[in-house]
């Protein structure tokens, strides 16, 4: 007897009612994750062996003197830096004296009438440069020219009775002589004609009182100097009893200034003018970038301020070319000396630091060297160097910004450009117009090598 084993035809057969099937495993997803767990692996295993191989100072790239690094400057050595040299020599240097000043005039004058009347006529202009004498004004002259006549009409009167007082005088001398008249009316006679001589002395004053005044109807300048604005019109009744004047006048040549120096300076100064050296002073601008005059210093005051610890001098100025103007602030130089065969450098090679005060100096090798210094005396345009450097060492003036010690450099000439032809700041050669994409493509290859019409890979 044969058993018959019947299979289902489909999943859901052979199943008890409410059973639910388990899903069959699906091949691709499977698959899916295994290629992201290997991507990221390839991924982990990439970064860390570029991280390992940036840090291997075996690995870094050499480059090449003029390369073709792709970028500018890349792949480039830096070249010899262009300076501008001096060299060190014996002169003298003046010592001098800074202060600061105001220019104060020798004279300021206010111009006031010196009689009373009305004010006829002006004749100047503001700003007007006028000469001692020179008239400026008229006031009316009428009222003493009547003066005038009046003295001298009073005069000829006295005169006439001064006259017939003589000739009655030397009469009476005659008869007294015979006895015919009494010796008191010789007297009385004598004393009248000392009265009439005294009266006509009188009348002289009068008239010379009387032109005083007319003179004074025209005012003039009492000064030479510079007029400011007017401050009274024509037509005006001016009186000598004003107190503004009619202008003031100042005078600017000679001109002075009137400085300041520090108290510590002060005995330099005086030991030269005790022995009777006149001391040349230079007036600068109020930025000491231009000379306006020369002068000599005349006086010192006799006392030091002790607010400020400063002594107040006194300088002359000629003032041809009017360049000093009243109360104008300057810039004061004093030179009270000059020391001879000094070593000097320009001022601008003298280099300030943590280790003080230093130059560069350029040996045969073309090679820098910081060097201290001590300094003496600075000015403008040079400084004494007390110690550190010979006479003939050559120290650098231009380019010290971009210098180490024991750094190669160019000597170049002043006024030269700082990079020569076909190099850039960096000393990598610098390509042509025409040839740049080649440069660029020459930098990408890393060859660093030069290629003709795109040199250096800067690729200009």
């Amino acid at each position: 007897m044969s058993t018959i084993i019947r299979v289902p035809d489909s999943p859901s057969e052979g199943r008890t009612p409410g059973q639910i099937e388990p899903a069959p495993p699906n091949p691709s997803k499977s698959k899916r994750g295994l290629l992201w767990v290997l991507f990221l692996l390839i991924i982990a295993g990439i970064t860390g062996y570029a991280v390992w191989h940036a840090g291997d100072p075996s690995t870094a790239p050499k480059t090449q003197s003029g390369g073709g690094g792709g970028g500018r400057g890349r792949g480039a050595s830096m070249g010899p830096v262009p300076v501008v040299v001096a060299k060190v020599a014996r002169s003298s240097i003046p010592v001098v004296l800074n202060g600061l000043g105001n220019v104060s005039p020798f004279y300021t004058v206010t111009v006031k009438s010196r009689v009373d009347g009305q004010l006829m006529k002006v004749g100047f202009n503001e700003g007007d440069l006028v000469h001692e004498g020179q008239v400026l004004a008229e006031i009316d002259p009428r009222p003493f020219q009547v003066q005038l006549d009046m003295a001298q009409a009073t005069l000829a009167k006295d005169q006439a009775l001064l006259n017939n007082a003589k000739v009655d005088l030397v009469r009476y001398q005659e008869l007294v002589k015979t006895k015919a008249i009494p010796t008191q009316q010789l007297d009385t006679q004598t004393a009248l004609v000392e009265q009439y001589e005294a009266t006509i002395k009188q009348d002289l004053a009068n008239i010379e009182n009387a032109n005083l005044q007319l003179v004074y109807s025209k005012v003039t300048a009492p000064i030479t100097g510079v007029l400011g604005l007017r401050l009274v019109d024509p037509g005006n009744i001016v009186h000598a009893s004003d107190s503004n004047g009619m202008v003031t006048i100042t005078q600017l040549q000679p001109i002075a200034v009137l400085f300041t120096i520090p108290e510590d300076n002060l005995p330099q100064v005086t030991q030269k003018l005790r022995l009777g050296v006149q001391l040349p002073v230079d007036a600068y601008n109020r930025d000491s970038s231009k000379k306006l005059a020369s002068g000599m210093l005349v006086t010192l005051d006799n006392q030091i301020d002790s607010s400020t610890g400063t002594s107040k001098m006194k300088a002359v100025f000629d003032n041809k070319d009017f360049a000093l103007f009243p109360q104008q602030f300057v810039n004061i130089n004093v030179r009270v000396d000059t020391l001879a065969n000094q070593l000097v450098v320009p001022s601008v090679a003298v280099q300030s630091g943590q280790q003080g005060t230093f130059v560069y100096l350029v040996d045969e090798d073309s090679r820098v060297h910081l060097r201290p210094v001590q300094v003496g005396i600075t000015t403008a345009d040079s400084a004494d160097i007390l110690g550190g450097i010979s006479d003939g060492d050559r120290v650098v003036v231009d380019g010290t910004d971009r210098l180490v010690d024991g750094a190669v450099v160019r000597v170049r000439k002043p006024g030269e450009l700082d990079n020569p032809a076909g190099y850039d700041s960096s000393g990598a050669g610098r390509g042509g117009r025409g040839g740049s994409k080649k440069g660029d493509r020459q930098g990408k290859k890393g060859d660093g090598k030069s290629k003709p019409g795109g040199s250096g890979g800067a690729g200009r």
